[in-house]
């Protein structure tokens, strides 16, 4: 007697796992999560990204959602803005359809 998955199962585990995987690292963009200061002085605005779709921009609370092409949109009170991403580890970059560029560095917090 044998235990386990039946013949047929296994074969199908495989290729399920690899879409799985597939899927997992393609919808939304974890990444982003955190606190990001727009480039320039210390004084910079923060845009906090969370899990959940939430983002604080300074203080004004919004929501946000990717989109396909490397698109995110961003929906506070006063607007609603559809942005190009470019994210690579401590760099984000935001670039408006044809339109002007916010280049960010994420916010490493320190440790207490």
């Amino acid at each position: 007697m044998r235990f386990g998955f039946p013949q047929r199962a296994r074969l199908l585990l495989v290729p399920a796992s690899a879409v799985l995987l597939f899927v997992m690292t393609g919808c939304g963009n974890s990444s982003i999560v955190g606190k990001w200061r727009m480039s320039g002085a210390e004084n910079q605005t923060v845009w906090e990204f969370s899990g959940n779709g939430s983002v604080l921009v300074g203080e004004v609370r919004g929501r946000y959602k990717f989109g396909d092409q490397d698109r995110i949109k961003i929906q506070t009170p006063s607007a609603t803005t559809v942005y190009l991403v470019k994210l690579s580890s401590d760099q984000l970059v935001l670039q408006e359809l044809g339109g002007s560029k916010l280049e960010f560095t994420r916010v490493r917090e320190t440790p207490r």
